[in-house]
């Protein structure tokens, strides 16, 4: 019997064009119509200022750490085959922040405002450093 995963999303109707997009190699953003801003994680409106007026839009992939903790022990399969991983915020270049996993970095070197660019795992985007 295979472990469930905890780590692969449970798409519904609203979030499909988001993991298509991820699957595809492609990170979709929220942008609202009437205030400009970008947002993360998706929803069927603007967290600035309410409106429904928003649409997907592809981001750019580049981002910045903004804070980081290194996990030693989860018990969650996959999870504890990946120990010790990243748990990572970055701030997008488009504005939102997104929570994620940092990959393919030294641990030992990471510092808050490094550019990272996004790469997908399993149809996931994880981020990793990168010149920007």
């Amino acid at each position: 019997m295979t472990a469930p995963r905890h780590d692969l999303p449970e798409a519904d109707a609203f979030t499909r064009a988001y993991w298509e997009a991820a699957a595809g190699g492609r990170l979709l953003l929220r942008r609202c119509g009437a205030c400009g801003r970008a947002h993360h994680y998706p929803r069927e409106f603007c967290p600035h200022c309410w409106s429904e007026d928003v649409t997907w839009e592809t981001a750019s992939g580049l981002a910045t750490l903004y804070t980081w903790s290194v996990v030693h022990r989860n018990d969650l399969p996959p999870f504890r085959d990946r120990t010790p991983y990243v748990a990572a915020v970055v701030d997008l270049a488009e504005g939102p922040r997104m929570m994620t996993e940092l990959v393919g970095a030294d641990r030992d070197r990471l510092r808050a405002g490094a550019r990272l660019r996004v790469a997908f795992r399993d149809g996931v985007p994880v981020f990793r450093p990168g010149d920007g």
